[in-house]
């Protein structure tokens, strides 16, 4: 028979480093725990079941909650990823959850037949049929775990259980992993541009940056048009005015062609580049949908990577032609 494994609703000091690791996307895909079954406080026959991801802050914002409850927790194997992108993904899905009840003989443990799934799993979920493949019936918690001690109080979900926020705190959150992914580039790009004296520039790229990584975030409610792309666009063309109108002051003895090209043609290049940042944030929102989101990726991505490399191009060619002398 295989093994239950045991847990504790208490967290470590090691839960929140692991916690404040993957805030910063250290270790990303290393943050799992065993998939399995698992017992917490002295369940029996008659207690409830729990399903969650081996994510282990998926696994870890569960049990906290469950501090006085005997229970089972059934953990799927969804290769560390959390409960809403695996259930994207399908690997926090049907066939998923009736292999781990067969594997886990759960049938022998519990003397009934439910299930309690968090509801962000559903898009991966189809109820009836692990209805029909395993006999155990899906029940529909809350979104949040904070909200599981109410909800086994009255086994009901109510509109505000149901609901999901990304508010302020939530789109902060993801801010510090978008940062370290571009530092690394983000720092070569702008040592090089300092060196070969295009400090503007690499301000420039900077500002886009930090844009694009930040202010996008927290401004993402209230920025007008639908899709990602248009939002990260004009937040770009925002952050470039300033170098716009610094180069513009420059320039302004110029030739009119010679101050355009130097001027606007560059930023507004460069600026798309917000948008592909933005899009980094379309899997851990409530903005938008798969089908949207694989919309905007093959229709915009390759426009920007075009865009930014030729206004780049263009703003290190403009740059060592003054350089030179040439212009």
């Amino acid at each position: 028979m295989p093994k239950i494994l045991q847990t504790t609703s208490e967290l470590t000091g090691e839960d929140r480093r692991a916690w404040l690791k993957a805030r910063l996307g250290i270790s990303r895909m290393g943050h799992r725990v065993e998939p399995g079954l698992y017992s917490l406080g002295n369940p029996n026959r008659n207690s409830p079941v729990f399903v969650t991801a081996n994510y282990r802050l998926s696994f870890n914002a569960l049990r906290s909650q469950l501090g006085g409850t005997d229970c089972y927790i059934l953990v799927l194997d969804t290769e560390g990823i959390n409960v809403w992108c695996a259930a994207g993904k399908g690997t926090f899905g049907t066939g998923e959850l009736v292999r781990r009840i067969e594997s886990t003989n759960l049938k022998d443990i519990v003397g009934h037949r439910r299930l309690i799934l968090p509801q962000l799993g559903a898009p991966g979920v189809a109820a009836p049929e692990v209805v029909r493949r395993t006999g155990f019936k899906v029940e529909w918690g809350p979104i949040r775990a904070s909200d599981i001690p109410e909800y086994m109080r009255t086994r009901r979900t109510t509109e505000e259980m149901r609901t999901v926020r990304f508010d302020l705190t939530d789109r902060v959150e993801v801010i510090p992993v978008e940062i370290k992914n571009v530092f690394a580039p983000l720092a070569l790009a702008t040592v090089v541009l300092f060196l070969i004296g295009m400090r503007s520039t690499a301000l420039m790229i900077l500002a886009i940056a930090v844009a694009g990584v930040v202010a996008f975030p927290i401004l993402l409610p209230f920025l007008p048009t639908h899709d990602f792309t248009s939002k990260g666009f004009l937040l770009g063309v925002i952050a470039s005015i300033p170098f716009m109108a610094g180069a513009y002051s420059a320039n302004a003895n110029e030739a009119p062609w010679v101050t355009l090209a130097l001027t606007l043609i560059p930023p507004l290049l460069i600026a798309p580049w917000v948008a592909f940042l933005a899009l980094n944030f379309t899997g851990s929102t409530t903005f938008t949908s798969r089908t949207g989101v694989r919309r905007e990726i093959f229709r915009y991505i390759p426009i920007i990577a075009v865009t930014f490399i030729l206004g780049l191009a263009l703003e290190i060619g403009f740059g060592l032609a003054k350089w030179y002398g040439v212009m």
